[in-house]
């Protein structure tokens, strides 16, 4: 079983940057492909970036060159470099398995950017 605890968000004027966190129990974490999710008030959750257990990236067309997904296997920690944020990044974030577990959905972190 795979718990996911999400952290760092907050409030951040547009252009500004944050760094989210996962912090992942199991045994699996250092072999699976991760992501990071979010979904905004009123729209269906969005696949942001992924990061396979060997380090290889791919990112939502709409982030690409701003964000940065990158992972400590030892720590069992996924990370979100978040940089030049826009107010429609405003989110709660979420990071899951990729493809996600059903069951492994966490609370999530609110990302809000605005002025």
């Amino acid at each position: 079983q795979v718990q996911l605890v999400e952290s760092g968000g907050g409030l951040v004027q547009p252009g500004g940057s944050l760094r989210l966190s996962c912090a992942a129990s199991g045994s699996i974490f250092s072999r699976n492909a991760m992501g990071w999710y979010r979904q905004a008030p009123g729209k269906q959750r969005e696949l942001v970036a992924t990061i396979t257990g060997g380090g290889s990236t791919n990112y939502a067309n709409s982030v690409k060159g701003r964000f940065t997904i990158s992972r400590d296997n030892v720590k069992k920690t996924v990370y979100l470099q978040m940089n030049s944020l826009k107010p429609e990044d405003t989110a709660v974030y979420y990071c899951n398995l990729y493809p996600p577990y059903t069951s492994a959905w966490g609370q999530g972190t609110q990302v809000t950017v605005s002025s």
